[in-house]
């Protein structure tokens, strides 16, 4: 079974996400990009779904970390976010987000957007 993290400081969007995808993925939730990290070390996920903006460690601080550290950057990561706004899609593509996902998310969609890009990896 694929292994999603799913990161975000807000309880409920991490609830939400977390009954949407379990069943499907095994799923990982957390409060933080610093739980996140420390996670890491123990469990490396398929994909991880980042909020773009929280406290201590925003998302393209998490991602420009994972990005720098050779065991964890080919790790796809999209980009949970409140806001269609392109300047931050623009930003977070160029440092190597693979998608943007706004929130408030649609189950299917999200899935098959997972799917897509953890597939990638399985393509010779």
């Amino acid at each position: 079974m694929k292994k999603i993290f799913i990161v975000d400081d807000n309880d409920a969007n991490l609830w939400i996400a977390k009954n949407a995808l379990d069943g499907t993925y095994e799923t990982y939730a957390m409060p933080s990009a610093k739980r996140m990290f420390k996670l890491l070390d123990k469990i490396t996920p398929d994909i991880i779904l980042l909020d773009v903006e929280m406290p201590e460690m925003d998302g393209f601080e998490a991602l420009k970390k994972l990005k720098s550290t050779e065991r964890l950057k080919s790790i796809p990561v999209a980009f949970f976010t409140g806001t269609h706004d392109p300047e931050l899609e623009k930003r977070g593509t160029e440092m190597g987000a693979v998608d943007f996902i706004v929130k408030p998310f649609s189950q299917s969609v999200m899935i098959n957007k997972i799917e897509a890009y953890t597939n990638k990896k399985e393509l010779p």
